[in-house]
């Protein structure tokens, strides 16, 4: 008998499910799943959605398990005997207010038409106004906690999302029992077990050195949230790796697996990516790029970097601090350009050549020389995650005229999220985080262009991550290690991870093109995100009231 396990990764548009090999990491199986809802983020039924609103529909989730799963074991050609362990991962702060028993309240009849019952996914950035006073009166009080998340609270996490539930609908609130991380509930949903996993809490429910914010401060904030912690977060912490429970009767059956299955308590996608790329020792910085991009990093020591998503002892690595960092929108941005941007006799000349659209444009931009499109962009149409924690940013175009082509103005977005994965680099090493190596996985890892870009950009050689299913591969180790079959991730990593070194070198003369690029990139973050000009946050407010 081969002993498996299964990682199943919980994305923003889909859930896929691989099939493991315990001995070796060999990916036998996999399936995708899109879910039925995808993101809602304009209508929620007949009801318009207002601005910076994104919900999802967590029946989807559990489609996942019913159908990825059965499907990646019969694409596998595997006994589900054979399966010891499961374990799964999730885009975060994903969050969802339940009842006692986690039902999600948009399941309720009274609730149906409720945006605030639904889950708020990742980049739901609508409680921006939350998160600045959760930020702006830690600072004024000195919370020692606001310092592990660089000094900037996001409107993407637990406390900024809840926060807004309480104060926008407070029937909602007063019928929730628990504020989950969906990458929890979907564990509840296979175990009838309930743990907060330490991941998701320490980056993204502000849960430091074992206690979260304090009464007294939670209270100044709100006096109604005063409580919060202790009446909605009130379960046990999982650590990564242990084993939460195993299937219930009818977890099991609707996946085609035994009750036997060991199922590991809940983690992130790209913090469970990290072992998967063998990124295990300090240093190693592993980007997850996909419709955004995570940046996660284990350091033997601690520092304050400004503007990070959090610093958590032990947050990927056991005995390693672990760091996050991120960029709100990357692929997204690509979509974006793609859907709205480019003119039909694009996408004629795509569906000839029998290729995506992104390819095609991918193909016409490749060969440029370095800034011979003449723009620099900057890449907030999602907001800011790192370094400003800023969801009322949004996106630039500098230099277009009337030659620009659709192919420059995509390069010139490639090139400004280089930009700013290179501004987050150099933000761990101005704090005293060392940086010495980069790890891509996700998606956008396929795409020559995009990968050469980043090479040159940053100056650094550029690993990958030898699979197409990097969080699901990550999350299967961490489904061995619950299982038993190994005694810790790092051998977990040793064993089953894998990453081809040296896929992408940066060529020094488009390096030193991209300093100077680079160097006009800063000046307009300054401008646009330091200096006070608050221009873009003028505009937000003007389209809320006009759309009011």
């Amino acid at each position: 008998m081969s002993e498996l396990v299964i990682g199943v990764d919980f994305g923003t548009l889909s859930g896929r499910a691989v099939v493991v090999r315990v001995s070796d990491g060999a990916e036998i199986g996999s399936a995708v799943h899109a879910y039925a809802h995808g993101v809602v983020d304009r209508k929620l039924g007949d009801q318009i959605l207002p601005p910076d609103w994104a919900l999802q529909v967590p029946a989807d989730y559990v489609d996942v398990l019913r159908n990825a799963v059965p499907e990646a074991l019969r694409n596998a050609g595997a006994d589900p005997a054979d399966v010891i362990g499961l374990a799964t991962d999730f885009t975060a702060c994903t969050v969802l207010p339940t009842t006692e028993d986690g039902t999600p309240l948009c399941d309720l009849d009274e609730f149906r038409d409720e945006p605030h019952a639904y889950v708020k996914l990742w980049k739901h950035h609508a409680a921006q106004p939350q998160a600045d006073r959760i930020t702006e009166l830690a600072a004024e009080r000195e919370e020692p906690w606001l310092r592990r998340f660089g000094g900037l609270i996001s409107s993407e996490w637990e406390f900024a999302k809840a926060l807004q539930v309480l104060e926008e609908a407070p029937a909602v609130w007063n019928a929730m029992r628990y504020w989950v991380e969906a990458a929890d509930w979907i564990v509840w949903r296979m175990t009838g077990v309930y743990l907060r996993n330490a991941c998701t809490a320490g980056y993204k429910g502000q849960f430091v050195d074992g206690r979260y914010p304090s009464t007294a401060y939670l209270r100044e904030l709100n006096p109604d949230f005063s409580d919060f912690p202790a009446q909605k977060l009130d379960v046990p912490i999982g650590q990564l790796g242990q084993a939460a429970g195993t299937l219930t009767d009818e977890a099991a059956a609707m996946m085609g697996l035994h009750t036997g299955v060991v199922v590991a308590v809940g983690n992130v996608d790209a913090h469970v990516s990290a072992p998967a790329a063998q990124a295990v020792e300090p240093g190693r910085l592993v980007l997850i790029m996909g419709t955004s991009t995570c940046h996660v990093m284990s350091s033997d020591v601690l520092r304050e970097v400004p503007g990070m998503c959090g610093v958590v002892d032990g947050g990927i690595i056991p005995g390693l601090w672990g760091y996050e960092a991120g960029q709100s929108g990357v692929g997204d941005i690509f979509a974006w350009f793609v859907e709205n941007c480019v003119p039909a006799s694009y996408r004629l000349a795509a569906d000839e050549r029998g290729i995506s659209l992104h390819d095609h444009l991918s193909d016409l931009a490749a060969d440029q020389p370095v800034g011979g499109h003449g723009l620099i962009a900057l890449d907030w149409h999602s907001g800011n995650r790192s370094p400003l924690v800023d969801h009322e940013l949004s996106g630039v175009f500098v230099g277009q005229t009337l030659a620009t082509r659709p192919e420059d103005g995509y390069r010139a977005l490639v090139e400004a999220t280089a930009y700013g994965t290179r501004l987050i680099i150099e933000t761990f090493r101005e704090a005293g985080v060392a940086v010495d190596e980069l790890v891509v996985t996700g998606g956008l890892q396929k795409n020559p262009m995009i990968m050469r870009i980043y090479a040159d950009v940053t100056r650094m050689p550029i690993n990958v991550l030898d699979s197409d299913q990097g969080p699901a591969l990550g999350s299967a180790l961490h489904a061995a290690v619950a299982a038993g079959a190994y005694p810790d991730i790092r051998a977990a990593a040793a064993a089953m991870g894998r990453v081809s070194h040296g896929s992408w070198t940066p060529d020094e003369a488009n390096a030193d093109r991209y300093d100077a690029l680079y160097a006009e990139y800063r000046t307009l973050v300054d401008y646009f995100g330091r200096h006070g000009n608050d221009v873009m946050r003028r505009l937000r407010r003007i389209r809320r009231e006009a759309l009011r």
